[in-house]
């Protein structure tokens, strides 16, 4: 099966542990990341996509994070 997830956090360096983890953790980046300001909350995030390859079948139950 074919896995997603769309990761995304402040404009922080916990955006990039994160993906770094997720990288590290065999997942692939997927497109292009993106930037933009949150009016809400008042600071920039960021979002990257990333995708791994893993045996078995797909449940919506399937906790991405832990794949």
């Amino acid at each position: 099966m074919k896995l997603y997830r769309f990761l995304s956090a402040d404009d922080t360096s916990e955006f990039c542990h994160k993906v770094t983890a997720a990288l590290n953790a065999g997942w692939e980046l997927y497109g292009h990341p993106t930037y933009a300001f949150d009016a809400a909350n008042g600071v920039m995030r960021c979002g990257q996509a990333v995708v791994k390859e893993k045996e078995g079948d797909y449940a919506p139950g399937i906790k991405l994070g832990e794949q």
